[in-house]
């Protein structure tokens, strides 16, 4: 039976052949909505999205599903406790789309401090206004503040230099795998800048984070650009801003975006004439959209072949394993057996388990990661069988 992958969003044609190619069976419906998915993605083992919401009904209700691709970087439209909760990967091309984000990211600078977008309105509306749009003051020397300096906040550092900026950064801290809040020092570095553009994930901390007290430290008559996620600017706190220090924003995000390709669309950033708002289309140029489409088969590609998930983002960063154990055993049947079977009457856990062969076929080393220690008599058991060359344990 054929491995089942449904592409739920836009996807370039040449990459559906090659899935096919890998005896794939690919469904190509780019029209679905997250409404739509759980019926659609019932039967399929592989889910592939970009923007389209993959919510617990669509995962609870499918009968196969093992691997959901964000063809993208974030996931946050993707429920990750549910998927936690059935054993469902879920894999990101990270960094796929960095310079394409970056791109549009300066292109709103440029379009905020020269005024592009009501350039083009007022000439397509018959209105000659020269002397107005003559106001602008360039990029060149100004301040940009950098706020998340991950793949995208580099791309954008070296466009930026490249434009004579001065570019200041504030990244988001990592202690032991757990994202935390890092930012003590915004009310230093954002009175120094003169633009400020956010490439932060969507996460608890996040979220909101351009509040009240951050638009407070901001420069009056600065220029914000956000090309991340919506929710973590506080539009009503962004609104006052504006109206308070004239902050001028650019934004290809915001709350309340519709889920679909075309339609209406309302937002009460509307009301704002110097809000400029792109239609969520960072990522969405042709050079991105291949390079994201070629992860994304390369994944798919791994997992089928070999098992492995590459870019697996609910993979426990943090378990209760505190042993080791490690086997090298002759790779025969029922070595690991009856390794396993003498940890199995300790009523010891395994936490993580990972057996490799050596070239040749002929010895294999596995480790095991425990939950609790294995005793001596344990170890002397395991050592008694023959097809066994050694065992350490170590606590971790």
């Amino acid at each position: 039976m054929k491995v089942k992958v449904l592409i739920a969003d836009k996807f370039p044609e040449n990459y559906i052949q090659q899935m096919q190619d890998m005896d794939l069976e690919v469904i190509y419906s780019p029209k679905l909505g997250e409404n739509d998915l759980p019926e659609a993605a019932k039967e399929v083992d592989i889910l592939v999205v970009r923007s389209t919401v993959v919510n617990a009904e669509t995962i609870n209700s499918s009968k196969n599903l093992n691997l959901i691709v964000r063809a993208g970087s974030g996931v946050n439209n993707i429920n990750i406790p549910a998927a936690n909760q059935k054993g469902v990967y879920v894999a990101n091309c990270p960094g796929m789309n960095s310079i394409a984000v970056a791109e549009l990211a300066i292109g709103l600078m440029i379009s905020l401090d020269r005024r592009i977008p009501d350039n083009v309105i007022d000439f397509r509306n018959g209105k000659w206004n020269k002397g107005e749009y003559s106001k602008a003051e360039g990029l060149f020397g100004k301040n940009l503040g950098i706020i998340g300096v991950g793949n995208i906040g580099k791309e954008v550092a070296k466009r930026a230099l490249a434009f004579g900026m001065n570019v200041y950064g504030k990244d988001i801290s990592r202690i032991e795998g757990v994202m935390i809040k890092d930012f003590s020092e915004m009310d230093q570095v954002l009175p120094l800048c003169d633009i400020v553009t956010i490439h932060l994930p969507s996460t608890p901390q996040t979220k909101g984070l351009f509040n009240k007290e951050m638009f407070k430290w901001m420069k009056p008559n600065s220029l914000l650009i956000n090309t991340s996620r919506a929710d973590i600017i506080d539009e009503d706190a962004l609104l006052e801003a504006i109206k308070e220090k004239n902050i001028r924003a650019a934004m290809d995000v915001f709350k309340g975006e519709p889920e679909q390709k075309s339609g209406e669309v309302k937002s009460k950033l509307q009301s704002s004439p110097i809000v400029y708002i792109t239609h969520h289309i960072g990522a969405s140029t042709e050079q991105a959209q291949n390079a994201v489409a070629e992860e994304t088969v390369r994944i798919i590609k791994d997992y089928v072949s070999s098992g492995i998930i590459a870019h697996w983002v609910n993979r426990t960063k943090i378990t209760d394993a505190h042993h080791q154990l490690v086997v090298k055993h002759y790779d025969r049947p029922g070595v690991l057996a009856s390794i396993l079977s003498v940890i199995r009457e300790g009523s010891i856990n395994i936490e993580e388990i990972e057996n490799i062969i050596f070239d040749g076929g002929v010895v294999a080393c596995c480790t095991m990661k425990l939950k609790s220690p294995v005793t001596a008599e344990m170890l002397k058991k395991m050592n008694e069988n023959k097809n066994v060359l050694s065992v350490s344990h170590v606590s971790i």
